[in-house]
């Protein structure tokens, strides 16, 4: 019989099948209200996770999945100004913003056929990965916004709907976020172990994000939404544990008091560098004809100055705003690795207990009617004042029940109920940590995965030696 030359050569042992968790804003701190994770930590391993700058989600996610600095893979905040466009954009879904190797490609080089699930990591959509899922909500032409998620494959999508219900997106984030929605992404992903059985299996886990920022982290009430969170998870660990998969938990920034809103945009407003046009009687900044701008993105804000000559006049403004800890130039951005082009021309960063507000008009009554609105897209910047209900309204409660009936008839409606005072906020991150106990942490059910010190970098090479696929 003649031999068939063709013919594969016999696979060898395959790679060590993960689950990687990234529990937002979990800290060694916060492992005191969560028994399940630290004892996983325990019998495994722990140790501190340095993050990026700036510490925010879409920026930290890219750097574990490429092992580069914002100045590589591009990523330098959950938006930015997009130059080419006139535009700032934040929350875009793409990956092929994210430059770079991916964990994935390493991984496939050194194991074809290697197999990923990404359950709501950032970039999700148009990733080279083998099953996807990511918040995506219906727009329908009359305007209404439906709550939805995008899978790929497309079949996916009503498999995990009548398993699971709608993706719960007015809990993943607004005024109603809540555990609801770590939940449904937690039976999602053991839906996903169960059959499709991935080699490697990410899940971003937001409950953490919620309290934290509402209240502060330590308010009883953000110790118990970690209590809660511990108990939802262990169900999924268990899963992963059973079937010999190890078990990875990660956190992208710790969350620490922040109750001083500073208003970038204002001072700049007022200084004569910033410029708003006006539409039915609301201001909306301008950034193509501004002179400076800030795209504030929790305690960071890239400052947008479109002619080199009205830098020094940036800087002087800036200079009189209290609670500015840093202003970056060029020289302080390459020393944070952010010297990016999508970066802006100055980078402040909060100082300890401050954050950045988007907030750009001088007179409430000529604010855009987005600004009450859970409206990530349309903010030149993030608003964590969306966590609330407008405490000085109190009718507040009353809009929100007619809006939600207007809603169940099919009808548009307007759910205009976040506050325009940024009071409420009690935590943020974005900065640097000052010690190991507010910044992020790795634990992992692998007791050699750590033995010290981890920089963001390292979580990818860390990740692939998990997995077998590091050639040791």
């Amino acid at each position: 019989m003649t031999p068939d030359h063709g013919a594969p050569e016999p696979a060898g042992p395959g790679p060590t099948p993960l689950l990687v968790l990234d529990v937002v804003g979990l800290t060694p701190r916060l492992l005191a209200h969560m028994p399940r994770l630290a004892a996983l930590g325990d019998s495994g391993s722990r140790a501190p996770l340095g993050t990026v700058l700036p510490a925010v989600t879409c920026a930290a996610q890219s750097t574990f999945l490429t092992g580069t600095l914002p100045a590589e893979h591009g990523i330098v905040g959950n938006g930015w100004y997009f130059r080419e466009l006139g535009d700032v954009l934040l929350w875009r879904q793409h990956n092929g913003l994210v430059a770079g190797d991916k964990l994935w490609d390493a991984a496939r080089r050194a194991h074809p056929g290697y197999t990923v699930a990404n359950i709501c990591w950032w970039y999700a959509m148009g990733a080279d990965t083998d099953w996807t899922v990511t918040p995506r909500p219906v727009y329908y032409a009359d305007g209404r916004k439906e709550p939805d998620c995008y899978t790929r494959p497309p079949d996916l999508h009503d498999e995990l709907t009548e398993k699971l219900g709608t993706f719960p997106l007015f809990q993943f984030w607004g005024p109603g976020a809540s555990l609801d929605s770590s939940r449904w992404i937690i039976g999602a992903t053991r839906h996903l172990l169960a059959t499709r059985k991935p080699d490697l299996a990410l899940a971003y886990v937001p409950h953490l994000d919620y309290d934290l920022q509402r209240f502060g982290p330590d308010d009883p009430r953000s110790h118990a939404a970690a209590a809660e969170l511990d108990i939802a998870l262990a169900p999924l660990i268990e899963d992963a544990r059973r079937e010999g998969r190890t078990v990875v938990v990660l956190s992208e920034y710790g969350i620490t008091k922040a109750d001083q809103p500073v208003h970038l945009n204002r001072a700049l407003r007022e200084a004569g560098l910033l410029e708003v046009h006006t539409q039915d009687g609301m201001e909306y900044l301008d950034p193509m004809a501004s002179r400076a701008f800030a795209v504030a993105d929790h305690q960071i804000a890239h400052v947008y100055v479109r002619r080199p000559e009205d830098l020094d006049a940036t800087r002087a403004v800036l200079a009189g705003v209290e609670g500015i800890g840093e202003l970056l130039d060029d020289e302080g951005k390459k020393a944070h690795g952010i010297d990016h082009a999508r970066a802006g021309e100055l980078v402040a960063v909060a100082a300890p207990g401050h954050w950045f507000t988007y907030y750009y008009w001088l007179d409430d009554a000529r604010a855009p009617d987005f600004a009450q609105l859970v409206e990530i897209h349309r903010k030149p910047g993030y608003d964590p004042v969306e966590l609330f209900m407008d405490p000085e309204d109190p009718y507040v409660r009353l809009k929100a029940a007619g809006a939600l009936a207007r809603k169940k008839l099919g009808m548009r409606y307007r759910m205009a109920v976040v506050p325009l005072d940024a009071a409420p906020v009690r935590g943020s991150h974005g900065r640097l940590p000052e010690n190991d106990d507010e910044g992020p942490v790795l634990l992992s059910s692998d007791p050699a995965a750590a033995t010290g010190r981890l920089a963001a970098t390292d979580v990818k090479p860390l990740l692939l030696r998990l997995a077998g696929l590091d050639g040791s």
